[in-house]
Parts: structure tokens; C-alpha cells; sequence
């Protein structure tokens, strides 16, 4: 699955990452150099997007109407 395909993962480990919570979903950005090295673009906890290991990640989808309130959520906390 890539970041294409899929908006969000959910985060499985954050040794070293301050700016992670474990189970939690986080929002992706599409960035293909980062997937080649094995790396996601994720907006993180401090509401900024940084690379992150992939390993650290799972990567989910949603149905439409779920991906829509998450995106409209995501939305109102970055403003």
C-alpha cells in the first residue's frame, strides 16, 4: 500500500519519537523520495510533517465517509 492509496496509518512504536502516541491515527502526505528510503511523511503531534520510519507504521483506509470527518477533523486542530 502506498501513501497514495492511503491517507492515514495508525502509529505501532515511538521509541526515539517524542512527537508519536502509539495507536494513534495519523495523517499522511504523498511523498514518493520518502517511500524509497523507507520513510512516511506524517503531520505528527506538534502539527507539523516530518519523515518517520515506516516501520513505525501501519498503514490503514477508511470508507469515505469515515475518511471525510477524519479529514474534517484534521482540518479544524491544524487551524
Amino acid at each position: 500500500m502506498t501513501t497514495e492509496q492511503s491517507s492515514f496509518a495508525i502509529c505501532l512504536a515511538n521509541e526515539g519519537y517524542d512527537d508519536l502516541e502509539v495507536w494513534k491515527i495519523y495523517r499522511l502526505l504523498p511523498d514518493p523520495k520518502a517511500a524509497e528510503v523507507g520513510c512516511l511523511r506524517v503531520i505528527d503531534e506538534s502539527g507539523e510533517e516530518y519523515l518517520y520510519p515506516a516501520s513505525h507504521f501501519v498503514q490503514v483506509t477508511f470508507p469515505a465517509d469515515v475518511r471525510e470527518q477524519l479529514l474534517a477533523t484534521v482540518g479544524k486542530r491544524e487551524k
